[in-house]
């Protein structure tokens, strides 16, 4: 009778170890697919989105337009070295990435680019901080669609983990700001940063809706 009560208690003891056990994965499985959620629904969760899809496409396109612009592409190429001058082409220095998006080695970004731009045509341009966007977040912006940018500004996986308030404060970053005061001899974006701004806060706040190409 010892005997059996003991087997007993052992079996108890294993069933309730095994689905504590189990209990504990669905618990973590239930936990990480929530949180991924979160992230991927951070904007439409948010109270300031007010969808409005036709809207949000329309003002996409001026934002489309301006990330398009050699002002933006310029820094954000599909590969590993930065595009120069208003017709796209590889910069002459050939400097690499790195790791943190400013260059390596002794070939830094900062070793040419100052706080602000170089006086005279074509000279240096400046501004603080001058990189590309890291290594393990390059938010290319070379070749990609109207589609397929939209859908990867607002991926935090992507986008340097930035919600709704930092995607907007973004609009104000001083090398976007830069765009617009690039100097002597390369073209503007084609609507001005107020314009830009306005777009970009209207594509935020209806939806972040992706064109459909």
């Amino acid at each position: 009778m010892k005997i059996l009560n003991n087997i007993k208690s052992k079996g108890t003891y294993k069933l309730t170890l095994t689905l504590g056990v189990i209990g504990l994965f669905l618990t973590v499985l239930v936990s990480a697919f929530t949180s991924d959620s979160r992230s991927e629904n951070t904007l439409e969760r948010d109270t300031r989105v007010k969808k409005d899809s036709i809207q949000s496409v329309e003002a996409f396109k001026k934002v489309y337009a301006v990330l398009q612009s050699p002002r933006c592409v310029n820094c954000h190429p599909s590969g590993d070295i930065p595009l120069q001058g208003d017709e796209r082409k590889l910069h002459a220095m050939f400097p690499k990435r790195g790791p943190e998006g400013k260059g390596m080695l002794t070939m830094k970004c900062n070793n040419c680019h100052q706080d602000e731009n170089t006086a005279g045509l074509k000279t240096p341009p400046g501004s603080p901080n001058w990189h590309l966007p890291p290594e393990d977040m390059k938010m290319v912006f070379e070749g990609k669609s109207a589609y397929e940018l939209a859908k990867q500004l607002v991926d935090r996986k992507q986008n340097g983990n930035k919600d709704l308030k930092a995607l907007i404060a973004h609009a104000d970053d001083g090398l976007v700001k830069w765009g617009w005061e690039p100097g002597e001899g390369r073209t503007l974006p084609p609507i001005s940063h107020a314009a830009f701004k306005e777009a970009w806060i209207t594509w935020l706040t209806t939806g972040a809706y992706a064109p459909t190409k």
